[in-house]
């Protein structure tokens, strides 16, 4: 079989790792394409680097131009690794510009982690997708039954698992036998916790241990270097946090870079609800899901709450270094090294393409259309320049000469972006902020 095309359409550094991860999984060899929604979070030439997954091509265009690239229906699979409402205003737009097309690109998406809310407004957000990926078997068993409840062909629902679930197990001896110190990580998120004093609070902790256990190295992983931006918008960074705790202890230190290598010189990972607890639970290292700010919904902290890995601050300091459970491991789709979740969704591509080559495809048909959700809709599809039947608003799609055109858009849009990033992103919060630091 000739290897894939898999264009990639993303609208962050998070998004596109799951995207590029999941389309090398899929087909290892695949021709892959990354196409960067321009928008507030769009990744940089590190943040690239850090993912690790270099695409075969790369553009940076609103969602408007791309509908008008023909390239984009040339592709055999179209990952959609955005939020809902990109996703379901991408179908809308890919249903208008595939019509009347004899084949069609095979149009998958999911989630890039844990969902832990609005799991009805995102999943019928994705539903029309011909894949619509669940991340675990606790995940799929809900996303088809609300499917079957509202009339959505329940088969789009595909049992998975996160493509960046991997990395060597975890090696207790390693300590013991003099290759590092023992190193506990703090992964950070950009919204959780979201409040001031709640951030600052971790960092004092996390000194507080750094300073009980001075044979310890505590790092604090961060996504973001100062300037660049991730998934959700981070108005208090631990950074300039950091900068203003008194006597910091030496052996506590911020780190960058790919989570997996941190993970590698890991023995205790530490979170509030991050999906690095997954790659630590993963690799079978001591994991610890923080209660110090409760266990609440809003936190995301809740959804582990019978993975046996609960603790606070004052357990860690005391020793303490939990193990999760097996049965809500397999459950949340965290499986053996040797498991393939992989080859489910393997499958239903390889049977759409077939199908597609063959007697051809139905149309994309999104759960919401304008009869259905009209005052919903109309604001989605707006926000991203189109019209209420999927085209592109007259003004806001460029004629696209194909992808080497938008790259040189990319290069030469790089540093403008970067000013209006500066100015929009870091300068504005910091006034709002000037009355609360």
């Amino acid at each position: 079989m000739r290897p894939l095309r898999i264009d990639v359409l993303a609208d962050s550094d998070t998004r596109w790792k799951w995207g590029a991860l999941l389309a090398r999984r899929v087909d290892p060899g695949c021709h892959l394409t990354a196409r960067f929604l321009h928008a507030r979070a769009t990744p940089t030439a590190r943040q690239l680097d850090e993912v690790g997954v270099r695409p075969d091509e790369l553009a940076e265009a609103p969602l408007a131009d791309f509908l008008a690239d023909p390239s984009l229906a040339e592709a055999d699979v179209v990952i959609l690794a955005a939020p809902g409402g990109v996703a379901q205003s991408a179908m809308h737009g890919f249903a208008k510009a595939w019509e009347g097309r004899e084949k069609r690109p095979i149009v998958v998406t999911g989630y890039v982690g844990v969902v832990y809310e609005k799991m009805t407004d995102g999943l019928l957000l994705r539903a029309g997708a011909d894949v619509v990926l669940a991340n675990s078997a606790f995940d799929a068993d809900r996303f088809r039954a609300v499917f079957t409840a509202v009339g959505v062909p329940a088969e789009s629902v595909v049992e998975t698992g996160l493509p960046f679930l991997s990395g060597a197990p975890y090696d207790p001896e390693a300590v013991a036998r003099g290759e590092r110190r023992y190193t506990v990580c703090f992964a950070a998120q950009p919204s959780s916790p979201a409040l001031r004093g709640e951030r600052l609070y971790i960092l004092e902790r996390a000194a507080r241990h750094a300073r009980l256990h001075p044979e310890r190295d505590v790092l604090v992983k961060l996504r973001s270097r100062p300037g660049e931006h991730t998934t959700h918008l981070e108005d208090f960074p631990y950074q300039r946090l950091l900068a203003r705790l008194e006597d910091a202890p030496v052996n506590l230190s911020l780190v960058y870079g790919n989570m997996g290598e941190v993970l590698d010189r890991t023995d205790l990972s530490v979170t509030v609800s991050s999906t690095a607890a997954l790659e630590s639970m993963h690799r079978g290292s001591p994991t610890v899901v923080l209660t110090d700010l409760g266990v609440r919904e809003s936190l995301g902290n809740h959804h582990f709450v019978a993975s046996g890995c609960l603790a606070s601050w004052d357990d860690l300091d005391a020793g303490g270094a939990p193990a999760a459970d097996p049965g809500w491991l397999r459950r949340n789709g965290v499986l053996p090294a040797d498991a393939d979740p992989f080859a489910p969704v393997r499958g239903r591509v390889a049977a759409l393409i077939a199908r597609r080559d063959g007697e051809g495809l139905p149309g994309l048909s999104p759960y919401y259309t304008m009869s259905r959700a009209g005052g919903y809709l109309r604001g989605l599809l707006s926000r991203q320049g189109l019209e209420p039947d999927g085209s592109p608003r007259p003004g806001v799609a460029a004629e696209a000469a194909g992808a080497g055109r938008l790259v040189v858009r990319r290069l030469t849009r790089r540093s403008l972006r970067s000013v209006y990033r500066v100015a929009a992103h870091r300068l504005a919060p910091v006034i709002r902020r000037w009355g609360q630091l």
